[in-house]
């Protein structure tokens, strides 16, 4: 039996650990005023992220095709896989996995199964990896799918907004919803839990916010998986890790993990946003 993962690039699972694990990663698509380009093959997030203040409109983003997933499915069937677990960021935030649902429909000879993370960004490629290493152990689907199931309510993503611009541009999050004025210096902390986007903490300075995301993570201690991630903004990142050392005490074998954000979900977050990406151990949230 042959198991093969399939992903979105929204799902930021780092391209080294996604050639390791054998993940086929499909990019979602990045608008520029009348101009289209995949994420990653047709523009790279150096490119965009360089580019991003010379944009005459502000950037959106799109979902992969249904056709690119059906085609997609049917190379992996021919290429020998018995069964395909296609595993996408968060429904009720992108139409991606709705996507990919109408393209596994129309792959009539291809074995299936989709997944909502019920995440974005790290969270749901955490979920990912953990997937992609039990098929690589040769776990059966059905142990697979149960795994993630009980995973999906010990994952966490917390970002630290730098700036509410990006946010209000992107019409994702209103001001209504964090309950704050456009006027004033918050720096909200968001956090994503089973597919619902909410506001952990609202906080007027960078350093009481930092201070307070950091509260919010150790409070979900001790980790199956633990990560930074940020919008462009590797320095802060690095700075981050170095305020959370000892949350990855357990991970003292391996190089944190530290990743940028796809801009399709940077776009939203807005530049300068650091965070977490968290599966904790224990059935506590």
């Amino acid at each position: 039996m042959t198991i093969k993962i399939v992903t979105d690039s929204a799902c930021d699972v780092p391209p080294e650990l996604a050639e390791k694990l054998d993940i086929t990663i499909v990019p979602v698509y990045l608008n520029i005023g009348e101009h289209s380009y995949l994420e990653g093959i047709e523009m790279s997030r150096e490119q965009f992220y360089g580019r991003l203040k010379t944009f005459s409109e502000y950037p959106t983003t799109a979902a992969p095709a249904v056709g690119t997933f059906t085609q997609l499915y049917e190379q992996l069937t021919v290429g020998g896989a018995s069964q395909i677990l296609s595993m996408h960021i968060a429904h009720d935030l992108s139409a991606t996995y709705n996507a990919a649902r109408v393209g596994a429909t129309a792959a009539e000879s291809a074995p299936v199964t989709l997944f909502d993370t019920r995440q974005i960004t790290l969270g749901a490629g955490l979920l990912v990896l953990l997937a992609a290493e039990a098929a690589k152990a040769g776990r059966s689907l059905t142990d697979i799918m149960a795994m993630l199931n009980e995973k999906v309510s010990c994952t966490r993503v917390f970002g630290m907004i730098d700036s509410l611009e990006a946010l209000h541009r992107s019409g994702r999050v209103s001001w209504a919803q964090f309950g704050i004025g456009s006027l004033l210096q918050i720096k909200p902390i968001m956090m994503i839990a089973d597919g619902v986007i909410s506001a952990a903490a609202k906080v007027r300075t960078r350093k009481r916010a930092l201070g307070q995301m950091l509260k919010l993570v150790s409070e979900l201690a001790p980790f199956e998986r633990l990560a930074i991630i940020h919008v462009n903004a590797q320095a802060a990142a690095e700075e981050l890790y170095q305020l959370s050392s000892d949350l990855f005490a357990n991970f003292s074998d391996t190089a944190p993990m530290i990743q940028g954000i796809t801009p399709a979900v940077g776009t939203h977050l807005g530049v300068g946003a650091v965070g977490f990406a968290a599966v904790s151990a224990q059935q506590k949230m």
